[in-house]
């Protein structure tokens, strides 16, 4: 991996991060791999705090993570891998929602496994994917 960090964290498993819920294969990446988000992860973290004014402590989580963990900006390299992967997914008939998408192709320009639970992004070649909900194959 040539990127700054091996691992890009979905929103799914920065959720699970921030509500203290991660299992030990989660906790044990980010204390000895480290990660980063995407900032369109860090932009459905804060949709989320501003869709509920009234949860504080969960708005106090958020803050502190999007403190320790690093949110990378969207580049033209990443413009561009998405709209190549936008343009092959829609020929073969692959669907994947927008912000999953956004997301896939941060992961890609950036180097990164993308950590999620969330199945759907097998379906793009290409992206290295690693689910955090999974046990470990022994």
């Amino acid at each position: 991996m040539s990127g700054a960090y091996p691992y890009m964290l979905d929103t799914n498993a920065a959720s699970t991060l921030i509500r203290g819920r991660a299992g030990p294969a989660l906790q044990r990446l980010m204390t000895e791999y480290g990660a980063c988000i995407s900032v369109i992860t860090e932009a459905e973290l804060r949709f989320g705090v501003k869709r509920r004014p009234e949860a504080t402590r969960l708005a106090k989580a958020v803050e502190v993570f999007l403190q320790d963990v690093p949110s990378l900006p969207w580049t033209s390299v990443t413009a561009e891998i998405y709209a190549e992967q936008r343009t092959r997914m829609e020929i073969q008939g692959i669907g994947l929602s927008a912000m999953d998408l956004l997301i896939a192709a941060h992961a890609m320009a950036e180097k990164c496994t993308l950590v999620s639970a969330d199945h759907a992004f097998t379906q793009l070649p290409g992206l290295r994917v690693l689910d955090w909900s999974s046990p470990p194959k022994p």
